[in-house]
């Protein structure tokens, strides 16, 4: 063997090498997809309150249909990071929130995949300029025994998809 074929057969080696060290590198750290521009540099929103399914209340939760509209309206104005319109047309972005009761399985074997779905809010968050989803998030109720429980998770739930709303809004363009 030439010397310039070992040259060849160590560069080759190292590239194969690197490569895999650099797949393996990628694996542990996925890569971070960035957050739409127009959700980061929104100033105005409107809170669209997409409903709620039916026989959700009063029962497992107390109130009314317009309990997750009213008390996700209520966090995002006391966070203050947004000015809250009345209109659409004068939004940056749209905020569409939906309370969701899913059907399916009814005791379902979970070995296999399949599990009994979780009311759950759904909350679509819309340029408003060109109706595209820029981002969407759900959260589930936990299941509860006791009302108190019901609400209390209800209530969680709310805070947490609020959460998820400032934690993209503050996050690194």
């Amino acid at each position: 063997m030439t010397m310039r074929q070992t040259l060849h057969l160590l560069l080759v080696g190292f590239a194969v090498t690197s490569a895999g060290k650099i797949r393996a590198q990628d694996a542990s750290s996925p890569p971070v997809a960035p957050i739409p521009q127009a959700f980061q540099a929104a100033k105005t929103v409107f809170i669209s309150n997409a409903g709620a399914d039916s026989g959700l209340f009063p029962h497992p939760f107390n109130g009314d249909p317009d309990r997750p509209y009213n008390e996700f309206y209520a966090a995002i104005r006391a966070w203050g990071r947004y000015a809250i319109v009345s209109d659409p047309s004068q939004a940056d972005i749209v905020f569409e929130l939906q309370l969701s009761a899913p059907n399916g399985p009814a005791n379902a074997d979970k070995t296999k995949g399949a599990s009994d779905p979780l009311p759950m809010f759904r909350l679509v968050i819309l340029d408003r300029r060109s109706h595209y989803i820029l981002w969407a998030l759900t959260e589930s109720i936990l299941p509860a025994n006791l009302q108190k429980t019901h609400d209390r998770n209800f209530d969680d739930a709310i805070t947490t998809i609020a959460e998820d709303v400032k934690r993209l809004a503050a996050a690194k363009p």
